[in-house]
């Protein structure tokens, strides 16, 4: 009886999802063919994040050769930087004054890099796993998912894989605090995968693995959370405050307002056909709405635009 009950479950549960995801109105985009044009002889591998600079430029974070790739806004390929720094590839974002900032799980490492491709900041040590460096009474992280800065210009990490927390720099890099711990409940953290701040300075934390996000105020207090939105691989706050939601599991991109309610989808199938996704991971959108999308499984990046 207990096994045909789990067989039902899980010959049900695709039908469910469907029809849950069926009452939220579809974004209505298509995938737009060869949207960059690698150099000669150039793969990605495992892209896992895109982000766009002030010029609209395609920046693409991936786990092969030439790990950080720049394309003009046509799609064309203009350089490759940061080779030899990085081991395993993460979190990519561009901050208003165009500097680049990456996570490496493999190095444990956060670097900001100037719009040249030069290290402006290092927060972590290389190949150092733990809490904290105490010769230099610095934090350290242990396969640092994500990075995000506010309006002052301080850093919060998602210090995601292997210390389930979040820790917050000043501008400088100066340590402020870190809060959370291995759990579920309020302010704990089942890898806390991505880190974005709204323009009122409020965080939210995608708790991946607890399938929800967290919400807290600039100090780490808890204000509230969403658990009805699924897993968020990647969290993405347009200029007008609306949240795009990655969720890899789902193959799936919620937008939602900030009070949680979802406004809308795409995707939902997983596959590797053009539209569908094998463990979506990063999101972007570029100045006329179109969005770019990376892929663990299927090595590429996908830009969709409005129908």
């Amino acid at each position: 009886m207990k096994k045909l009950l789990a067989l039902l479950v899980l010959l049900l549960a695709p039908t469910t999802l469907f029809a849950q995801s069926e009452k939220w109105p579809d974004l209505g985009y298509q995938v737009a063919p060869h949207a960059l044009s690698l150099p000669p002889g150039g793969n990605f591998i495992e892209t896992t994040e895109v982000a766009l600079n002030s010029k609209g430029h395609i920046f693409v974070f991936h786990r092969g050769p030439q790990p950080l790739m720049e394309f003009d806004s046509n799609g064309d390929f203009i350089r490759s930087l940061g080779e030899g720094l990085f081991t395993m590839a993460h979190g990519l974002k561009i901050d208003a004054d165009d500097n680049i900032w990456t996570t490496d799980v493999g190095s444990h490492l956060v670097l900001k890099f100037s719009p040249e491709g030069r290290v402006l900041l290092v927060l972590g040590r290389k190949g150092i796993a733990g809490e904290m460096d105490k010769p230099s009474g610095m934090p350290l992280f242990d396969k640092p998912a994500d990075v995000a800065f506010d309006a002052a210009g301080n850093i919060y990490v998602a210090d995601g894989y292997g210390n389930s927390r979040v820790v917050k720099f000043d501008k400088d890099g100066n340590f402020i605090k870190a809060w959370g711990k291995k759990g579920s409940g309020e302010g704990e953290f089942n890898l806390p995968h991505d880190v974005a701040i709204d323009s009122q300075g409020l965080v939210y934390v995608g708790d991946r693995e607890n399938r929800r996000v967290q919400i807290f105020d600039a100090d780490g207090n808890f204000i509230k959370q969403w658990t009805h939105a699924g897993s968020p691989w990647y969290l993405y706050i347009t200029p007008d405050q609306l949240i795009y939601l990655v969720d890899g599991y789902a193959s799936r991109i919620l937008k939602l307002d900030r009070d949680g309610n979802i406004l809308g989808v795409m995707g939902g199938v997983s596959g590797k056909a053009p539209g569908q996704f094998g463990l979506v991971h990063g999101f972007a959108m570029g100045p006329q709405g179109e969005i770019y999308t990376t892929e663990i499984l299927n090595w590429r990046v996908q830009k969709f635009v409005k129908k």
